[in-house]
């Protein structure tokens, strides 16, 4: 067995979408990110890679190489998946975010992390926090983070 944990934190700003685990939220502000900003699978990379022992997002998808201006998250998530294999145990993630309330939406956040991994949606657990106004910027709604802890089968 092999854990692996990550986090991420974008400041929010206009003019982005927001992207949490591969679903559109509505929301006038989005992730300020080199990619498409999805921070939820920013923290899911780095719990997996950190299962692997081999580095962080940012070893693997440099913020100054425009190869990644944009990128599609789905798509990192991918590629990590084919360079690190992962047998997945359980999932567990937790998304602070003081507005737009997540409630109504982690079932569909929970999904697509299923189907983005390939496993059952009983094995991922997703949480919706608020900064209860603490926090400087995740408190006033100006930030979002996330962290993953994951449990692998992986030798």
């Amino acid at each position: 067995m092999r854990i692996g944990s990550g986090w991420d934190l974008h400041r929010l700003v206009p003019g982005r979408a927001l992207v949490i685990g591969g679903v559109d939220i509505p929301s006038p502000l989005g992730e300020e990110a080199h990619s498409d900003g999805d921070v939820l699978l920013h923290a899911l990379i780095d719990a997996i890679l950190g299962a692997h022992a081999k580095g962080d997002i940012g070893s693997h998808f440099p913020p100054d190489d425009m190869k990644w201006k944009d990128a599609d998250s789905k798509a990192l998530l991918k590629a990590v998946l084919e360079d690190c294999p992962t047998s997945f145990v359980n999932i567990d993630c937790t998304i602070v975010l003081q507005r737009p309330k997540l409630r109504e939406h982690v079932d569909s956040i929970r999904a697509s992390l299923a189907q983005l991994l390939d496993i059952d949606v009983q094995l991922v657990s997703v949480k919706a926090k608020t900064a209860e106004h603490c926090l400087a910027e995740l408190g006033s709604g100006e930030a979002i983070s996330a962290s993953v802890t994951i449990l692998t089968s992986t030798p």
